[in-house]
């Protein structure tokens, strides 16, 4: 387990999909002093999957939704600092299980409709609500995550659900109660996934229609492809797959509003022609600028280079339910035959260490005690064949296509070397592929790209249950894993007050995952982005899904 030009001139463009904001007319309406001016034209790295937050777990859809849709808190911009968003203020009660969120006045869903303590009950209540297609873990991963199960299981591979209930008492507060203590349950609701979306619309455009094809989940109402409706800074202007995705100001944005009159957010998956386009000024920014690319772009006068903060992970995932990867001595063999190192020196140009664990040592519970692999390809060979396997063993290993990622800026490459140091290891790779969008991340969150596959994590908000706790808590149809020792430790940690505690709780959690392999980290990386200078007010999120209402575009 997530983007210039005039306005008038790109209005006569693209003008069958988008809904074009003057910044005159833009800032009459909103009674603002600061006038919206201008467009940024960004480069993302592939399509949004879905645009309904709550279906997604990729950061190019997050990247859209972040505009468009708030939650109860936020993040302060370029930290994991939880801060009041939708809700002003919060409580927590009842033995740590009761929360009373104290609403924002005055606010309305870009339909019209009101946001009030009857609407976050509504959005609680569809989570724990959501049934057939909706509980596939392509679907709600995050909500599995987070919450665990549903009102009504329809798997016994889920999880108890830690929600219980959503009252509202008055307009302007909401009480949601839990089965158990969670300490992750506030910062989590940063998430987008656990955004805020209009009731109106959600019923009206059809929300949690969706079908389960070949293991590939789709909405098939028309809610997450055209009528996206938050309460954010952003309005949705149109989407036309394989060319752009339209932001549109919001004149009537509760909070500080929007510099610019529009986004548009154009999806280049080859990384080559994102740079290209940054420096023929076909784009103002982009994101995923490879590492070997910064220096071309740091040295040209016109443009900048912008540090994203380290907090992810890139990891070879490993599926327990399948053979041979089902047989821990397969995993370890795998694990020193995996030549990380060289990938991280060859790839990420120096802005990259090497992971020993799955969560990144800047974060609490970090510990250097987990076990080491080191590539030892002859070691490799001496555990299958003491195993009892004849060599070569054979494992299907699938990667991405059409995509970048923060973690990993070139899956192709990685693989190809992964590929090559595993077969001097004893083992006979099978290659599989599948575009980003939308069956890569599907097949992955389900258990159903092979023995292993290249995945990796942007956290969400800083705390270690984002990242081991998502990963390995309960049962992971990712994985093909499950253990319920891990699984008690996780929740104590989760649920312990004491910080000290949970620090040696999920210090614990990291040792025993070393040991029982369901993957292999190889990274944490430092991203980077490209601008020209003439974009100012960026503010680049650990998290990955940066905010735009802070941007402008001098010179339009």
């Amino acid at each position: 387990m997530k983007k210039h030009g005039k306005v008038v001139a790109l209005c006569a463009a693209f003008a069958l999909t988008l809904v074009c904001v003057s910044a005159s007319s833009a800032a009459h309406r909103s009674g603002a002093s600061a006038k919206a001016t201008g467009t940024m034209v960004y480069a993302g790295a592939s399509d949004p999957t879905y645009l309904d937050p709550a279906l997604v777990s990729d950061g190019e859809s997050f990247r859209v939704t972040t505009q468009i849709f708030e939650g109860l808190v936020g993040l302060r911009p370029g930290t994991t600092n939880v801060v009041p968003k939708l809700a002003l203020s919060w409580k927590n009660t009842g033995g740590g299980k009761i929360w009373t969120f104290q609403l924002r006045k005055g606010v309305k869903f870009h339909d019209g409709t009101r946001f009030n303590a009857a609407a976050v009950c509504f959005n609680f209540n569809r989570w724990y609500n959501f049934s057939g297609a909706l509980q596939d873990p392509g679907a709600t991963f995050y909500y599995q995550s987070i919450f665990g199960g549903y009102h009504h299981n329809e798997s016994s591979a889920l999880n108890a659900p830690l929600y219980k209930s959503c009252k509202a008492k008055g307009a302007n507060t909401a009480v949601i109660t839990l089965n158990t203590p969670n300490g992750p349950f506030l910062p989590s609701l940063a998430l987008q996934s656990f955004a805020m979306q209009s009731p109106t619309a959600l019923k009206q455009y059809d929300a949690d229609s969706a079908t389960l094809s070949n293991g590939v989940f789709r909405p098939t109402g028309s809610y997450a492809f055209q009528h996206p409706t938050g309460t954010g800074p952003f309005k949705f202007g149109g989407w036309t797959v394989k060319e752009k995705v339209v932001l549109t100001r919001n004149p009537s944005y509760w909070g500080p509003k929007a510099k610019l009159a529009q986004v548009i957010i154009r999806p280049i998956a080859d990384n080559s022609a994102r740079v290209q386009a940054l420096q023929t000024g076909e784009v103002n920014g982009m994101d995923l600028l490879q590492p070997q690319d910064v220096p071309s772009v740091s040295g040209n006068g016109k443009l900048k280079v912008l540090n994203r903060p380290s907090f992810n992970v890139a990891y070879v995932g490993m599926n327990l339910s399948k053979p041979p990867t089902d047989n821990l001595q397969v995993r370890k063999a795998i694990a020193y035959g995996l030549d990380r190192q060289s990938v991280v020196n060859a790839f990420y140009a120096g802005r990259a260490q090497l992971a020993i664990e799955f969560q990144p040592p800047s974060l609490f519970g970090w510990t250097p005690k987990v076990p080491r692999y080191n590539y030892d390809p002859n070691k490799s060979k001496q555990i299958l064949q003491a195993a009892g396997f004849k060599l070569p063993v054979t494992v299907d290993f699938w990667y991405p296509t059409g995509v970048s990622r923060p973690y990993r800026p070139d899956p192709q490459r990685n693989f190809e070397a992964f590929s090559a140091s595993l077969e001097k290891a004893g083992l006979n790779v099978v290659a599989h592929s599948a575009p980003w969008r939308p069956d890569y991340v599907s097949k992955v969150n389900s258990g159903d790209a092979g023995n292993l596959n290249m995945i990796g994590w942007t956290g969400d908000y800083g705390d270690p249950d984002d990242f081991i706790g998502v990963f390995f808590k309960g049962e992971s149809p990712q994985f093909g894993f499950s253990n319920a020792p891990l699984t008690a430790i996780l929740n104590k940690a989760a649920a312990e007050p004491n910080f000290k505690k949970r620090v040696a709780l999920y210090q614990q959690a990291n040792i025993m995952i070393m040991n029982l392999l369901p993957g292999v980290p190889y990274a944490h990386s430092v991203p980077a982005l490209g601008f020209q200078k003439a974009v100012s007010g960026y503010i680049a999120s650990p998290i990955g899904t940066d905010p735009f209402w802070t941007v402008s575009v001098g010179g339009q």
